[in-house]
């Protein structure tokens, strides 16, 4: 009987075709959109997971997200390194700058100052230089991946050209040398970013009183990270976090503050609703068109759980097959998107979830179907 069913189910081509189509494209919006939700969502905290050499991060107790930034006193920082458990802890400093490139060109960037001793905190990988070429004078490098796009010198008197290792800047009208380029993770903001030396910072950033926005703090092994984030609170004016819980407090804020959970959400859900209807309609259709066989077959002897079964397993069919091709067309349209600098990425339980959501959606479409055949009368099969 199963082996009719299926026979049933793809003798119509044309309505097999669309059933299929109506699944796939439903399910191409399910896993493409909540990718790249999740990107928008992974972006939000990697400066976190790039800098995350630490167990602990430090700030003011109302920072809400990386990018708010209220400074601290450096005093702070003694207190945290003389907490017990505690092996070191260094400064970031982090702001926003006036720069002004060689050419004129004028634009808001970020600087985040790292600790002048260790370099704790830089960026992940460098390209061009290292790290320790900070510690010349007037030091910064930059991110390769801006270079031809931020921090590209469009006034330049040769013509646009991307920066590059060797050229001036001005950052608060104090002169920068670049001297080195990195490579980060797309970050969700989009300011240029620099790096230097914390004193550096303090230096470019001379009228500021607080020139301490992050403590990155390590512990010694063996200690209890919640008894050193207890500590921590204990100090007026601070709180201490994992990083798992900075980048998880910043994508909860930015989803919260903007309309981007809206509106990828109303996308989902939207594939969710043209799968059942798409799906839902077609496969009644189908039900309608094959209602004789399955009249026949019941006269036969058939018995409704049996029809209900070749039911279910034409839905399965559908589903599986139309699910397979929308997630497959997702996957090479995010390569392309990625490739594109568009944000995407599909974790393991976006397949898992958009499976388990298109599966139920056909098993909703197919139950119209289920009690049209229930309700079948066999005599059906002798009427002219």
């Amino acid at each position: 009987m199963l082996f009719i069913a299926l026979k049933m189910l793809v003798g119509d081509r044309l309505k097999y075709f669309a059933l299929v189509l109506g699944v796939a494209f439903a399910s191409l919006l399910i896993t493409q959109q909540a990718s790249i939700f999740n990107g928008f969502a992974r972006q939000t905290g990697a400066w976190v997971r790039d800098s995350a050499v630490a167990d602990l991060w430090v700030m003011d107790e109302q920072v809400e997200f990386t990018e708010d930034l209220k400074p601290m006193i450096d005093n702070q920082l003694n207190r945290v390194r003389g907490l017990p458990g505690v092996e070191w802890a260094v400064p970031i400093y982090k702001n926003f700058f006036n720069a002004v490139f060689s050419d004129g060109t004028r634009r808001n960037v970020r600087v985040i100052g790292i600790d002048d001793a260790t370099l704790t905190g830089g960026p992940p990988q460098m390209v061009e230089g290292k790290i320790d070429d900070l510690r010349q004078d007037k030091a910064v490098i930059m991110d390769i991946a801006q270079a031809d796009g931020s921090l590209m010198l469009k006034r330049n008197p040769g013509g646009p050209r991307p920066m590059r290792v060797g050229d001036r800047i001005s950052l608060n009208d104090n002169e920068a040398v670049v001297v080195g380029t990195f490579r980060s993770t797309k970050e969700f903001f989009w300011e240029p970013v620099f790096y230097t030396t914390y004193s550096r910072t303090k230096f470019l950033y001379k009228d500021q009183r607080k020139p301490l926005n992050y403590i990155m703090v390590k512990l010694r092994p063996g200690t209890s990270v919640q008894d050193v984030k207890a500590a921590v609170s204990q100090i007026r004016g601070i709180k201490a976090m994992t990083s798992d819980e900075f980048e998880t407090m910043t994508q909860e804020w930015i989803l919260r503050e903007t309309g981007i959970l809206v509106n990828f959400g109303i996308t989902i859900v939207l594939g969710l609703v043209i799968g059942v209807l798409v799906a839902g309609q077609t496969f009644y259709t189908f039900v309608l068109d094959n209602l004789k066989h399955f009249a026949a077959l019941k006269a036969m002897g058939v018995t409704n759980f049996t029809a209900i079964k070749m039911l279910t397993l034409q839905t399965t069919v559908v589903a599986l097959v139309g699910y397979g091709i929308g997630v497959g067309v997702a996957s090479l349209s995010g390569m392309a998107l990625k490739s594109g600098g568009l944000a995407f990425e599909m974790s393991w339980p976006i397949p898992f979830i958009g499976a388990t959501a298109v599966m139920l959606c056909c098993l909703a479409a197919g139950m119209l179907g289920i009690v049209r055949v229930i309700r079948l009368e066999p005599a059906m099969v002798f009427k002219s």
